[in-house]
């Protein structure tokens, strides 16, 4: 079952576990400089507002009364990341294992292939959570990703339509698969009871076209590592996924569709730098990175295809230097105290 509650998806899959529960939210950021450099993670500045499709069936186009699922509202040129947070499981001492595919305009986010209703390993076209707690953008190589950025479906920017040459589908596509019940009580056999510590994860966001539909499209390149898929693939409940379509709207259509006005665009990197606010890097020692597809190393940037165009599409993309960075480090032995920035 999918439930859209407090701005969030929420994936629940009580018939395989009662504590199988998955929720995804789309967080607003800022939109890193598109200048070939690497940042660190941008923070995260709250949820997009997301409402049901079919609560505005008079008003949207049919298109996307068939898809079903939701919609939220993005700017041209603005950033989003996705925070996957699964459900701990008392007894057990762990978080619910899922796999979650993630792609943009029916073209996987981590593999670059077409949209498959299947899990693969070579490439793997999926990520796993709890191991893997957000997404910030397309994996162009190992420990690399281009940042999610909205672009006018049609106007050539998207990953699609660098991908397919076509403008069709837009929006984000979401699929999540729940670890098997026999496999999650043989790989994580309940323990003796006693008190949880807590693990606590800092977030991690120009007119726009006429036109409904927006696209995600590569922007600056950004830090990330995408884990591989650390258990067998035969360890997912396949026939219990959930699926989702992610409508992007931009902030014009939004407003004339619901009434309401979208979220004030996020500082620019520049000026939230310039405040001395943090950045973030995450590392997990104990995880192996994926390495990346050619198909989206080959993708261009936003700021270079508007070159090629002759647009300037990127405002104040200005190269900044991020001075406060904060440094999580997942798998410190029990008791291990991290010594941080002084």
């Amino acid at each position: 079952m999918i439930e859209l509650a407090e701005n969030q998806l929420r994936f629940s899959f009580p018939d395989v576990h009662p504590d199988a529960e998955l929720t995804i939210e789309f967080q607003r950021t800022l939109r890193i400089p598109d200048d070939g450099n690497d940042y660190p993670l941008p923070p995260g500045l709250g949820n997009f507002p997301v409402q049901h499709v079919d609560d505005h069936a008079g008003a949207v186009p049919s298109k996307w009364l068939q898809h079903g699922g939701v919609m939220l509202p993005m700017f041209q040129s603005e950033a989003m990341w996705l925070n996957f947070d699964s459900a701990w499981v008392d007894g057990h001492d762990v978080a619910y294992p899922f796999a979650i595919q993630v792609a943009t305009g029916k073209q996987c986010a981590v593999s670059g292939e077409s949209w498959s209703d299947r899990l693969t390993r070579s490439p793997q076209n999926y990520m796993v959570a709890p191991e893997q707690p957000w997404l910030d953008g397309f994996v162009v190589e190992k420990g690399c990703v281009r940042q999610f950025v909205a672009m006018p479906l049609g106007a050539g920017y998207s990953a699609e339509e660098q991908l397919t040459g076509e403008a069709v589908h837009g929006g984000l596509q979401l699929a999540v698969y729940p670890m098997k019940r026999r496999v999650f009580e043989r790989r994580f056999p309940k323990v003796q009871r006693r008190m949880k510590s807590e693990q606590e994860f800092m977030c991690m966001s120009m007119p726009c076209a006429s036109a409904p539909d927006m696209g995600l499209a590569p922007g600056g390149r950004m830090k990330q590592e995408i884990y591989s898929d650390p258990y067998a693939l035969n360890d997912w409940q396949i026939e219990a996924r959930g699926r989702c379509f992610v409508h992007l709207c931009n902030s014009m259509v939004w407003q004339s569709v619901t009434g309401v006005m979208p979220p004030h665009p996020a500082p620019t990197a520049k000026t939230y730098t310039e405040s001395g606010l943090p950045w973030y890097e995450y590392y997990d020692d104990s995880m192996t990175a994926v390495n990346g597809t050619s198909t989206l190393g080959g993708l261009k940037s936003v700021t270079q295809i508007g070159a090629q165009k002759g647009e300037i599409v990127l405002p104040e993309n200005e190269s900044v230097t991020p001075d406060n960075l904060v440094v999580f480090r997942k798998g410190l032995s029990k008791g291990q105290v991290r010594e941080g920035a002084f």
